[in-house]
């Protein structure tokens, strides 16, 4: 709900600040919002590897794509990005698939085309609508890589990462923004902060959290109710009436969403042993008495355990199947 009606009220700014601006104070706000809590959570145990992937989560999630994005905006009316980035869906499941070995089922598959089907449908009217379409798929290709990477790192809170992202990403197209279009007027500079501290910054740690329970293509599933949510405010706020094709996609984009949400998967499967970092859940059978060992505080050691049971790809299973 905070990023689908983030879409909208970013539109309201983009005739009053340039693009590489607004995505650093909407990334700096993000900063703001979670700082409390990421500095109050305990010091990551990250490897190179582990700070490696986010760093690149940062640069292409953090740096990339929201520009892509405003960039967008300024081409396209709000309600038609919002629904084009149904996309970061797709983006999303296929790269989980990909390189976390995330299980994409016939249901699944069939609801991932569908939502394509429906971003086609936009994609195909208006006039110059083209570039922003593409603007809008690049800004999805990079959140998609970013949700697959953060998903996965476990040595990190999710509050952390929204901070790292937020103060990295938005200092550097901050600066770079401000010595291209020079300061925009206090104003906005409240407004895109308060925007990036609620869309951004409280979305995003609510997203990780979220997605390290039920997995990376899922979790996203669950969000790409967003851009629904955006195109309904987008009328509203922006003065957008939706249009019959609007309303087309609109369906098309939503079947594929339920269609995807409503996947099972069950299977014999074993989990080899690993290290990671987060809170110990005794109800959780990845955590009852002899398949783990505490090593340091939150930090476990889990043995190998094989067993059958319904699951979705979240931290403990990134098996191959």
């Amino acid at each position: 709900m905070l990023f689908g009606a983030a879409t909208p009220a970013i539109k309201l700014l983009v005739d009053d600040a340039g693009a590489v601006v607004l995505a650093g104070l909407l990334y700096l706000g993000a900063a703001l919002a979670v700082a409390p809590i990421a500095l109050r959570d305990p010091r990551p145990s990250a490897t190179t590897p582990q700070r490696a992937r986010l760093a690149l989560a940062v640069a292409v999630g953090g740096g990339v794509a929201p520009v892509l994005l405003v960039l967008a905006l300024d081409r396209t009316p709000a309600g038609t990005v919002s629904l084009l980035l149904n996309l970061e869906l797709v983006a999303t499941a296929v790269i989980a698939w990909l390189f976390l070995h995330e299980h994409i089922g016939a249901r699944t598959a069939v609801g991932i085309v569908t939502v394509v089907a429906g971003g086609v449908v936009l994609a195909g009217t208006g006039s110059g609508f083209t570039a922003g379409a593409l603007l809008v798929l690049g800004a999805c290709i990079c959140w998609g890589i970013d949700n697959a990477i953060t998903a996965s790192l476990d040595s990190y809170s999710p509050a952390q990462i929204t901070l790292t992202k937020g103060v990295v990403a938005g200092t550097v197209n901050l600066v770079l923004g401000l010595a291209l279009t020079g300061v925009p007027s206090a104003r906005v500079i409240v407004v895109a902060l308060c925007i990036g501290a609620l869309g951004y910054g409280v979305s995003i740690t609510m997203w990780i959290t979220g997605a390290r329970l039920v997995g990376a293509a899922r979790g996203q599933t669950i969000f790409a109710l967003a851009p629904f949510i955006g195109a309904v405010l987008a009328w509203p706020l922006n003065g957008e009436a939706p249009t019959r094709t609007l309303l087309v996609a609109f369906g098309v984009s939503l079947t594929g969403v339920l269609l995807v949400a409503s996947g099972r998967h069950v299977h014999a499967h074993t989990h080899e042993p690993f290290e990671h970092t987060h809170p110990i859940d005794t109800d959780d059978p990845h955590h009852a008495p002899g398949t783990i060992e505490v090593l340091d505080g939150q930090q476990h050691r889990h043995l190998v355990l094989a067993h059958a049971h319904e699951h979705l790809p979240d931290i403990h299973h990134r098996h191959t199947h």
